[in-house]
């Protein structure tokens, strides 16, 4: 195979540098599944790959967390030259070279066939933030959340994670109340599905009250720290709360009382290591009953690989609307 571009992230003097490389499929290690990659997407961990030692193992890696392109080759007998697939999440993009590259090389293990109903493209504008979603989604509705439950408020929802999650809810019928920092972005929410909107502060409040007045039957959470705290204490009774994400902060104080007094629910959200069949199970939804409507139109922004760099600067900064893809083909 023939010399492709990357951009692979490297640490010199404690400080990192990304550098866009030519490599040889030899430069990319092992796996069985060798893929030429359609498209990429562009995730907070990603960004935080740029910074030094916070995600990335090992040093020099091609950073991105996702990918999904056809295989060109592979010693696995599940895939053949000319299967379409996705690979998220696991070592990818932290221990092992990434979703940035033309070409990338993964084990069998961490492959997902892609489903009818998804093209290549699509299966990045969801990528991990779209699984991480439908992954929330479902943990609700397994603790019997409905449309007639009550309201769903996704936090931090002008996000990939959060995007994803209010353009689910709301095709599936549910009332979504959906908070953001970004005012100018409020019409984005509406024409999502959002039935309101709420300013990052109003998650936010001062004081530590564990109970307060009983408004949510659920929600999305991909945020953390303080507006988590308020989330728990604003469940109703027997709702259920499913957290993904900490870039609020990774400190929670709240006490018992909500989960004593009202029954609620908190639920840890894993889409690194998520087991294979439910891994499946999610992108097939995600290609049927859980595909969000508005996925081709406002939530994407297509980038080439020339753009990226900026685009993880500007992820970490909060300045990223719903999902950046890389389209490397």
């Amino acid at each position: 195979m023939k010399r492709f571009e990357a951009y692979m992230v490297d640490l010199e003097d404690g400080k990192t540098k990304l550098e866009r490389k030519q490599l040889t499929v030899e430069d990319l290690g092992e796996g069985e599944v060798t893929i030429e990659v359609a498209y990429s997407s562009v995730n907070y961990k990603d960004g935080l790959a740029t910074l030094p030692k916070q995600i990335i193992r090992n040093y020099p890696l091609i950073p991105g967390i996702d990918l999904s392109g056809t295989v060109v080759e592979s010693t696995d007998s599940r895939f053949k030259e000319g299967d379409a697939v996705i690979a998220t999440s696991y070592e990818i993009g932290v221990s092992h070279h990434g979703g940035f590259s033309e070409v990338a090389k993964v084990p069998a293990k961490w492959v997902v066939p892609l489903p009818d109903g998804l093209s290549l493209k699509e299966a990045m504008i969801l990528g991990t933030a779209g699984f991480t979603a439908a992954l929330s989604v479902q943990k609700l509705e397994d603790q019997g959340i409905t449309p007639d439950s009550g309201p769903v408020l996704v936090s931090g929802a002008t996000g990939g994670v959060g995007s994803v999650a209010v353009d689910i809810l709301a095709s599936r019928g549910y009332e979504v109340h959906a908070s953001t920092g970004k005012e100018s972005e409020h019409g984005y929410l509406k024409e999502l599905g959002a039935t309101e909107v709420l300013k990052r502060d109003q998650l936010t409040p001062e004081d530590k009250k564990p109970l307060r007045k009983e408004l949510y039957a659920a929600a999305v959470d991909p945020v953390g720290g303080q507006t988590l705290e308020y989330i728990i204490s604003t469940l109703k009774y027997g709702g259920s709360v499913a957290t993904s994400g900490l870039t609020g902060g990774n400190k929670v104080e709240t006490t018992v009382f909500p989960f004593i007094l009202r029954g609620i629910n908190w639920l840890g959200v894993d889409s690194v290591y998520c087991p294979m069949d439910v891994r499946e199970k999610i992108w097939k939804r995600l290609a049927s009953d859980y595909k969000p409507p508005h996925l081709t139109e406002g939530i994407v922004n297509e980038i080439s690989l020339d753009a990226l760099p900026s685009v993880l600067s500007s992820i970490l900064k909060g300045e990223v609307r719903g999902r950046t893809i890389v389209k490397l083909k």
